[in-house]
């Protein structure tokens, strides 16, 4: 096994590196892309309703959020090539007990846990090749593993509802297993160990707690709340707990030697304007395709497979577009593709919320989801670029983890608000009136992105000196976490 830092791109060692690391952050990608596509299945073999599915996202998307940065620090403390093998244990044992899940509470608490696991992968795949390969040969193995990437990304709503459709939504989650065995095998022979020697050596381990207390007090008492009907004095209890725990996060920080999130970086504007379009932008893109999913199989009829099939093209103009949107934006600034994509992105939701029973897909759902893929093509990129651009070399890397983990919370809080604000709550996807809710849902989406790009606009500079970085966009359009400080980049 070469040393750290050693290794060359391309060589036996290095393809060995990008295999390992593509394996692992693959899993935790292709569980984000099928597992839409199976909700009506699950909700039909475990009894559950509009809520309980909710739940099966957000309980994955909860502690993900709230621990993306604690997972990327942990790392670096302790060995990077470690905390992937954990993760890929801990997520391979959830995705076993989802498979086997008896009923939709065992399955929402087996989310968690994968929640958990893949807090310690996505961040823990591109550190793996930043910190194993030579500085000149980064950019190079970082541009392989986001084309493998793409691949996995685009195969996986073809996979995702092939498995649903000829066996059961359980092999979404038991085909983990292999592919997670084969990656800590090849992880632990063939990847070296690798630290930050100037990390400190105490977790932030209370800032990682109040994010994940204030995150699911809230989203306890948004979901429940829309399933009962009224936001009881209980669940008010609840969510005034979560935000309690999100005010005092700031304040922990503040007095932590080594916080997830230093508050020096929310000085720049540009840092709090990119981060406040990235909410809006995924909140609307996230709650969109939750119930796009639902309508298609519950209204329109689509199989699993023909749901997912219809949602790709998204993926591949997100796929071969982001990096001419990047060099765009190195050439204009990101100001302007930061406020013209939420505006497409906005019109194609507005045009998804026509779409109905007896509509063809070429002249109903395609229309909508090529707009919406342009829009997020046009976004992601420059986003990525704003968000580098905004802070000092140190801070890089966490920079892009905050931003990555606000781009998750967006879709998190809005699974779980859309549904209410949209007269959603307790109705069934299959019911009469689900597809006047979803248009309403999906109008308010619009808005909402539309607001991200006037938040561009206002709070980002017109002209900033953008960093090149590399791309590794995936198929909802966030960005890696752990693009490091010593990536290649360019002023």
């Amino acid at each position: 096994m070469e040393e750290a830092g050693r290794i060359r791109a391309g060589s036996p060692a290095g393809r060995w590196v990008v295999a390992a690391a593509v394996l692992g952050s693959g899993i935790a990608f292709l569980d984000a892309t099928v597992v839409n596509v199976a909700l009506p299945a699950i909700g039909e073999d475990l009894d559950t309703g509009l809520s309980g599915l909710q739940w099966v996202l957000d309980g994955y998307l909860l502690t993900l959020s709230a621990l993306l940065l604690l997972g990327g620090s942990l790392g670096d403390m302790y060995g990077r090539r470690r905390l992937f093998v954990a993760g890929l244990v801990a997520f391979t044992a959830a995705s076993l007990l989802c498979g086997l899940a008896p009923n939709v509470g065992f399955l929402i608490l087996a989310r968690a846990v994968q929640g958990v696991g893949g807090a310690l992968l996505v961040p823990g795949s591109l550190s793996l090749i930043s910190a194993s390969f030579r500085p000149e040969d980064r950019g190079r193995a970082v541009g392989a593993w986001s084309g493998l990437a793409g691949v996995v990304t685009a195969v996986g709503p073809f996979a995702g509802g092939w498995l649903v459709d000829a066996v059961s939504w359980r092999l979404v989650f038991l085909v983990n297993v292999p592919l997670a065995a084969v990656a800590a095998l090849i992880t632990v022979r063939h990847v070296p160990e690798s630290r930050d020697p100037t990390a400190g050596r105490r977790p932030d381990l209370p800032g990682a707690a109040l994010v994940t207390i204030g995150l699911a007090g809230i989203v306890y008492a948004l979901i429940e709340g829309s399933a009962h009907g009224s936001l009881t004095p209980a669940l008010a209890g609840v969510g005034a707990v979560g935000v309690a725990a999100l005010v005092a996060f700031p304040f922990v920080e503040a007095r932590h030697d080594h916080p997830l999130v230093p508050l020096s970086i929310f000085r720049s504007r540009q840092f709090v304007g990119a981060n406040a379009t990235t909410l809006a932008v995924y909140a609307a893109f996230g709650g969109a395709l939750f119930l796009v999913a639902l309508e298609l199989q519950g209204q329109l009829g689509y199989s699993a497979l023909e749901a997912g099939a219809a949602l790709l093209p998204i993926t591949l103009l997100l796929v071969t577009l982001s990096s001419r949107m990047g060099r765009w934006a190195h050439q204009t600034g990101p100001r302007l593709p930061m406020t013209a994509g939420p505006a497409v992105v906005g019109a194609g939701l507005f045009l998804a919320s026509f779409v109905g029973p007896g509509d063809r897909y070429a002249a109903g759902v395609l229309p909508a989801v090529l707009v919406l893929g342009l829009g997020m093509a046009v976004t992601v990129a420059p986003l990525t670029a704003a968000v580098m651009a905004s802070v000092d070399g140190h801070h890089v890397g966490v920079a892009s983890g905050f931003n990555n983990a606000v781009a998750r919370v967006g879709g998190l809080l809005a699974v779980a608000v859309l549904p209410a604000v949209a007269g959603l709550g307790g109705l069934d996807p299959t019911a009469a009136g689900f597809t006047v809710g979803v248009a309403r849902a999906l109008r308010i989406s619009a808005v909402l992105a539309v607001a991200g790009g006037v938040f561009a606009w206002a709070l980002v500079r017109s002209a900033v000196p953008v960093r090149v970085v590399p791309q590794v966009t995936v198929a909802a359009g966030c960005q890696d976490p752990c693009l490091r400080e010593d990536a290649p980049t360019r002023r």
